[in-house]
């Protein structure tokens, strides 16, 4: 149907950017520019005004309790808990009714995502058992998936599509298991009293789930409250984002039948109250029909739904450049190669480049001649293997195990070396591999 009103001028200014945000390679780009922003400030003479903004303290309270800390700590603690509960709300859909809804379906990605993560921390416990940087052995665990998922869009149709829903399903599985290495292994003192209050106000929001609240607003406020109280619990803060997302409802109040008729009805009604115009300004009847599909538009879709379309946009194109942008800039100018070849950044490198590609090609391996997974149609060895070097970009979540694995900014910056230099290594070397073999090896089974 053609739309008889013209389109505003803004539109037209903005329609470059919307169709920007569109495309599946743009978040990944847009980290990759946030990412050489931060490189370059902090390795020129503005050096000190980039580390001085992110050490900013920024207080936030009322009288009696008030949160102080810096910039870069509400981005990776705040921030970031925002990330994780998109993760926790895809997590959650994907076991519902995706690639991981059913064992068959979850057994290949999950067992890929496994071998993907045992390899990488034993290559770096390798190089750095009983050193300085032994706490850093999570490091080389974590894959990158907005960059994959970019990367996977460049390649366009040199590789399958099950392909692609392949590596989806394994990022997401590999964010099950970071989410869990950081909730076991990388958490400070703990507070009983504030670990109580947490679970106090989960089992409050479980009951709000079971008695059917689909209001947005409850389980923001909720959500907030449970993130302070992990704040001050001694688990990471973005542990709140994960279960909060595994409690908001995935259920509508109307099935897609009363959607329909409902809609049906309203249309028609809104027929019924006038002729067509320009707008409906001075048509009362008209607005409240309007009013009334929107509420009713709002109630067919799930709050998971709600949730994740409301802040996909926000976590890709803010979130996560913005973390990039705080957490990327490392000093490179007189020790680099000395940083490149401490046996940290050796550790990570080979972990996320070696290991990754091998851990996921066995496990996957093991799992089909095991005959408990298949390989998606149109997907072979060569490509599982080529989507395992893919799966060597680490930079998000590796950047961010970092920082709880090291209190020295030393150690903090040589492993962000390796996660740089990993990343770059295997972004290039899958690219290539997918790229001028993909078509080649497609309908063809090795192995």
């Amino acid at each position: 149907m053609k739309i008889t009103n013209p389109a505003p001028p803004i539109e037209k200014l903005i329609h470059p950017f919307k169709e920007f945000t569109k495309a599946e390679a743009s978040s990944g780009i847009l980290l990759i520019i946030c990412t050489v922003i931060a490189l370059i400030w902090a390795n020129t003479g503005f050096q000190d005004s980039y580390f001085s903004l992110w050490h900013t303290k920024i207080s936030a309270g009322v009288e009696g309790f008030n949160l102080s800390y810096s910039l870069h700590h509400w981005i990776n603690d705040g921030l970031m808990a925002v990330f994780f509960f998109v993760v926790g709300l895809e997590i959650k859909r994907e076991f519902l009714v995706g690639e991981l809804s059913t064992a068959r379906q979850a057994i290949l990605p999950a067992a890929a995502a496994l071998g993907g993560m045992i390899f990488p921390a034993l290559i770096y416990i390798f190089f750095n058992a009983n050193g300085n940087g032994e706490a850093g052995w999570g490091i080389p665990m974590a894959t990158d998936i907005a960059f994959v998922i970019g990367m996977m869009a460049l390649l366009g149709s040199n590789v399958p599509v099950n392909l692609k829903i392949f590596i989806t399903a394994l990022a997401i599985a590999d964010d099950i298991g970071a989410v869990l290495v950081i909730a076991f292994f990388y958490t400070a003192e703990l507070s009983s009293s504030a670990l109580l209050i947490a679970a106090g106000i989960f089992v409050i929001l479980l009951i709000a789930n079971r008695l059917g609240v689909r209001n947005l607003l409850v389980y923001i406020i909720l959500g907030l409250a449970l993130w302070i109280a992990f704040l001050l619990s001694g688990i990471h803060a973005t542990v709140a984002g994960v279960l909060l997302a595994f409690v908001v409802p995935a259920t509508s109040r109307y099935n897609t039948r009363d959607f329909l008729l409902s809609g049906k009805e309203l249309l028609e009604e809104f027929d019924r109250e006038g002729k067509e115009g320009p707008n409906i300004l001075a048509n009362e009847g008209r607005q409240d029909i309007v009013q009334t599909l929107e509420s009713t538009c709002r109630k067919v879709l799930t709050p998971l739904q709600r949730f994740e379309h409301s802040l996909n946009p926000w976590v890709s194109f803010f979130i996560m450049p913005v973390f990039a942008l705080a957490n990327a800039g490392v000093p490179l100018q007189e020790d680099f190669f000395q940083a490149l070849t401490n046996e940290v950044s050796v550790g990570i490198i080979a972990g996320l480049f070696i290991g990754k590609q091998v851990g996921i090609f066995i496990f996957s391996w093991l799992a089909v001649k095991l005959n408990i997974a298949s390989l998606p149609s149109n997907v072979n060895w060569m490509h599982i293997y080529g989507a395992g070097i893919l799966a060597g970009i680490g930079f998000t979540m590796s950047l961010f195990i970092t920082n709880l694995a090291f209190s020295s900014e030393e150690l903090a910056n040589i492993a962000k070396v390796g996660i740089l230099s990993a990343s770059l290594i295997s972004g290039i070397t899958g690219y290539i591999m997918l790229r001028f073999t993909g078509k080649k090896i497609s309908g063809e089974n090795v192995l």
